[in-house]
């Protein structure tokens, strides 16, 4: 198991459920296979920006990554299409990376996943409802 996959099961428990302490975060990660150290589960919370708050451990947001998503979408965004459960925007050449990028930072929980190419984004909805929503979802935004 890499640190990368680590860090990412950490932010996926603290969107799923509050976690107050590391030890809560520890027992958390066992519980999907993963055993922490605390002085690794330092290292990963400082290095993902965990703050802690009355409500648990909590990702400090960036305020301008909306912006930066939509603002980057209705530049360089060309076509929206759907197939099946999964989603194909085609943008400007060179661009579909800092798209792809800008729209994970969203984490829009309808979206499983997204794979960037040059010209070419594929997002992956879990069904074919979900990746209808999300085309939507990005044509209005597209239209604002």
């Amino acid at each position: 198991m890499t640190k990368s996959f680590r860090q990412g099961q950490i932010l996926k428990l603290l969107r799923a459920r509050s976690i107050c302490t590391q030890d809560e975060l520890a027992r958390a990660l066992k519980e999907v296979g993963i055993e922490a150290t605390q002085v690794t589960l330092s290292r990963d919370m400082r290095e993902l920006g965990l703050v802690k708050t009355t409500d648990g451990y909590r990702v400090l947001q960036r305020e301008t990554s909306n912006l930066q998503f939509s603002t980057l979408a209705t530049e360089f965004l060309q076509d929206v299409r759907h197939a099946q459960n999964q989603i194909v925007l085609k943008t400007a050449p060179g661009h579909a990376s800092s798209v792809a990028v800008a729209l994970d930072d969203e984490e829009w929980p309808e979206i499983v996943g997204t794979i960037a190419g040059d010209d070419t984004i594929l997002i992956i909805c879990q069904d074919n409802g979900t990746a209808e929503g999300v085309r939507k979802k990005l044509l209005q935004l597209l239209e604002g």
